[in-house]
């Protein structure tokens, strides 16, 4: 029987289905299953010609291709054209309207879906079971189809359990063997992703407290609670110090109380717009992970978290914070900055840009042309708050080539105004004995040279400058003899730098000698061990000898009489100062000899006397020599015996080397070698030490007029180092610019203007100072605002473009660094975007702090919002909150 009125015929109905059968599938669309045999009847019917055929189909009923009529699952493995066909929606559409469809069967309806190098209707899609993270046995069923996206996923799941709208939920997929993965990227299709029928996928929903329940499974369920039942202000939250990280904590506090940012991750906007595929980015970790210590930062449910994710991953992606070594909070905030942009990164695919010279253009074409490029590559949200614009002016020195770019930043290296002097402490030690070392503080050039130092010091004391010698004294012995030539830059502030006044040195003949001399303590020989150690103390000597006394006998003479202030020789007379005995040998190993002698034979002329006297005396022809142990001796059977009133030596004279650690043994005939610097040792007996050095008089020192009179370094003003950064420099040999016009490099005057200001703007104090002359901190400090910095001036875009917008600012977090440029502190300032109360965060201690506090020479980078994009706070200043303790790490940082 035919169907209702309005019906095509049996000709029309068959030229319009195969009509649209014939046309070829398109990714996306809807086609329907018809069970076979129906769909052979109703062509047999149609092509009858016969409305009253026998052949009439009847309702479509595809009873046949489900397993049952009450899940109407369809049945496994179905065979097309054989069990069923496919048709498009507008057939399957037409069909039911002239032929209906069998009471409560619904429509099997599968899509069209876009495989690789093939186009397929998926006829049996991807079946998930579906559970929550807390409840891994209740499972639901759902299809899925492999051009589903994960976040279609997610919403299903969502949807089955009745997640509220505010939380915040993610899905992992259970492997066979039993580990679980996270579906981290929801713009992913369900094919890419490798899911297939009967996996299970894991939704799971984010803590109160900002945590995961999968990140803390190490955490007591009543540590957990407690956590979660704590109430503190959001944001009001301390990072615990993983060790020498502190540099990361600061850094993050700074980031975290900058509002716009911190609301965007708060808000979740993130989720949607994690780039996955940016070659440049981390996978979207970098962006995670940070939301994740700021979700939980600003839960309100911590006094203080463990970074310890957050570090895995930055040193992960970045290999120069893996570790727990010191480091510069700047550089990771460089890199936090650059990281979150690319992960973040609404451009999916880099276009080529191609950049031009200004070419004579107008500074505002130019400059509209470089940020629309900018934006072409870079679209983020940290784009929105940080980046502004800069002009930069090349100018030829050679030819007057001008070369104008308008380039993007994100925060501004604003240099500190450099003093061309600097401050060393010294000793200046008198040739004259009786005088104590004088302590100095002399301004020198910090280009200057040894001699400068010198001239300046001759200034306190009369010596002339040529009269002097710089030494540097580490270790009771010279590290390092300055030449008058060398830098200044070599000596450190940390040196203890003594300085000499001597009679002269090794340039002129017959002039004096300086001698380097240490002091040195011989130990009483153990038991069983004849050999002595010794022991440097004391502060070693410059000392001047006339080559007329370059005999050991005269030289021992010159030292005691330098020694003189706190050396007390013994009272003429005394035991210890005269001795008689009769001696057969005067040319042992002692090359001191001080004695007087009568012999009882004696050749004439050339007898051994008459050889020690030669040996002894000063002679004419050169510096003497003493009389070694090695010496030819005449035979002792031949030697005259001698009666001798010795004098008992307080200390001893030996040549050593350049450490005295080891005696340098003097080889037959050499006496002084002149040809290199030698180094003399005082070597004492420690009875003898203990009776006649005074230690207490020798470590004596005065302290010169000038030690009174201390240096303050004069604060600059924030606004003085903006002007630095946009003076005109001479670019250095180490960096010239190829000049196009020149066709060579060259050193071209370069200047930066400020052209357009970001929302947050992000001021970096250039602290630490690295340069060939030296590596330095400085701790000038720096005045800057809490309220109304404005920068109007330095903007140099025309004042009728930028008449109505603001270029005020006020304050909203400082990185502080403590400590010297080896080492450190990190801390921050911050203000809270809800209270408006300023705390300060010192690694897991938080504490609220008054605004006159914040300005110090610590400050190190400082955060400004623009005013017209602060909101008044929304709850009132917290009075008190709690303090985790923690305190502060005391080792914690070197600047790269």
């Amino acid at each position: 029987m035919a169907a209702a009125g309005g019906v095509p015929g049996l000709e029309a109905q068959r030229r319009e289905v195969e009509a649209a059968e014939q046309r070829g599938l398109r990714a996306g669309e809807r086609w329907y299953l018809l069970e076979n045999h129906w769909y052979q009847q109703w062509k047999e019917y149609v092509e009858s010609g016969d409305q009253n055929s026998s052949s009439f189909p009847g309702h479509i009923n595809n009873s046949e291709l489900f397993e049952d009529l009450e899940s109407f699952r369809l049945k496994e493995r179905l065979v097309e054209s054989e069990e069923y066909v496919l048709v498009p929606e507008d057939v399957w559409n037409k069909l039911v309207s002239w032929y209906g469809l069998e009471h409560d069967q619904p429509p099997i309806e599968r899509k069209v879906v876009e495989l690789p190098s093939t186009q397929k209707v998926e006829v049996y899609p991807v079946e998930l079971y579906l559970c929550q993270h807390n409840d891994l046995d209740s499972p639901v069923t759902a299809p899925f189809s492999r051009v589903d996206t994960i976040d279609a996923v997610l919403q299903e799941a969502r949807g089955q359990f009745e997640v509220p709208p505010e939380d915040e939920t993610r899905l992992w997929v259970k492997n066979s063997d039993g580990s679980c993965e996270r579906l981290r990227n929801i713009h992913m299709t369900v094919l890419d992703a490798c899911l297939s029928t009967g996996q299970v996928v894991i939704m799971e929903t984010r803590n109160k407290d900002g945590t995961w329940p999968s990140s803390r499974p190490h955490i007591m369920r009543n540590s957990v609670e407690d956590e979660e039942l704590y109430r503190g202000q959001p944001g009001v939250c301390g990072l615990t110090n993983l060790g020498n990280t502190c540099f990361m904590n600061s850094a993050f506090q700074c980031l975290s109380n900058v509002p716009p940012l911190t609301e965007y991750f708060l808000n979740n906007h993130y989720l949607g717009e994690l780039n996955f595929s940016n070659p440049l980015g981390m996978k979207g970790e970098i962006a995670e992970a940070y939301a994740d210590l700021v979700k939980q930062a600003w839960s309100g449910h911590h006094r203080a978290i463990v970074p310890r994710m957050f570090k895995t991953k930055v040193g992960h992606f970045a290999s120069q914070f893996l570790g727990y070594q010191q480091h510069d909070a700047q550089e990771l905030l460089s890199f936090l900055l650059d990281g979150l942009h690319e992960d973040l990164n609404r451009v999916k695919r880099k276009e080529y840009v191609e950049l031009r010279d200004a070419a004579g253009r107008p500074d505002e074409e130019v400059a509209e042309e470089a940020w629309r490029n900018h934006k072409r590559r870079n679209d983020s949200i940290i784009v929105d708050i940080f980046h502004g614009l800069f002009k930069s002016t090349l100018v030829c020195p050679a030819c007057g080539k001008v070369s104008v770019t308008f380039d993007p930043f994100c925060y501004l290296s604003a240099p500190l105004p450099v003093s061309q002097e600097r401050t060393m402490e010294l000793f200046f030690v008198y040739m004259d004995p009786r005088r104590k070392p004088q302590q100095h503080r002399v301004v020198v050039p910090k280009a200057g040279k040894v001699l400068d130092l010198c001239i300046a010091l001759a200034k306190h004391t009369g010596v002339p400058a040529e009269q002097m010698m710089v030494a540097d004294v580490f270790s009771h012995r010279f590290y390092k003899l300055y030449q008058a030539d060398e830098a200044l830059s070599c000596i450190l502030d940390r040196d203890d730098i003594f300085v000499y006044e001597v009679a002269g040195g090794l340039a002129e003949p017959g002039g004096a000698l300086v001698l380097p001399v240490y002091l040195r303590e011989r130990a009483p020989p153990r038991d069983g061990d004849p050999g002595y150690g010794v022991v440097l103390f004391g502060h070693p000597l410059l000392v001047s000898v006339p080559q007329a006394q370059l005999s050991w006998d005269a030289l021992y003479g010159l030292l005691l009489e330098r020694l003189s202030r706190y050396v007390r020789p013994p009272e003429s007379g005394s035991e210890e100062e005269e001795e008689e005995s009769e001696e057969e040998d005067l040319y042992g190993p002692q090359a001191n000899g001080l004695s007087e002698c009568e012999e009882e034979e004696e050749a004439p002329g050339e007898g051994p006397a008459s050889q020690a006297k030669e040996g002894s005396s000063g002679g004419s022809g050169g510096p003497p020599t003493p009389s070694p142990p090695q010496a030819t001796l005449p035979p002792t059977a031949n030697r005259p015996k001698r009666k001798c009133r010795r004098r008992r030596l307080l200390f001893t004279v030996r040549p050593v080397n350049a450490n005295g650690t080891s005696e340098r043994p003097a080889l037959p005939g050499e006496g002084f070698a002149l040809h290199a610097q030698p180094y003399i040792a005082i070597d004492w007996d420690s009875d003898m030490k203990k009776r006649y050095y005074d230690e207490e008089e020798a470590e004596g020192y005065v302290k010169h007029e000038c030690m009174g009179h201390v240096q303050r370094r004069q604060p600059v003003k924030l606004r003085e180092c903006v002007e630095l950064f946009t003076t005109v420099e001479t670019l250095e040999e180490e960096n010239p610019w190829y000049c196009p016009t020149c066709k060579r490099h060259q050193l071209a005057t370069k200047k930066l203007d400020l052209w357009a200001l970001p929302e947050v703007l992000i001021i970096h104090l250039k602290r630490f100072s690295y340069t060939r002359l030296a590596r330095e901190k400085l701790d000038t400090l720096v005045e800057f605002p809490i309220r109304d910095l404005d920068f109007s001036d330095f903007i140099i875009k025309p004042r009728a473009d930028v008449a109505s917008a603001p270029h005020k600012y006020d304050l909203i977090a400082v990185s502080n660094h403590y400590g010297s440029l080896r080492d450190g502190h990190y801390t921050t300032f911050a203000r809270n975007k809800d209270s408006g109360q300023w705390f300060y965060f010192d690694d897991s201690s938080v504490s609220p702090v008054a605004e006159a506090q914040i300005e110090s020479k610590a400050a190190y980078v400082l955060f400004y919002q623009r005013q017209d994009r602060i909101r008044p706070p929304r709850t009132a200043p917290c009075p008190r909150p709690p303090d985790a303790g923690g305190g502060c790490c005391s080792d914690s940082m070197e600047v790269d």
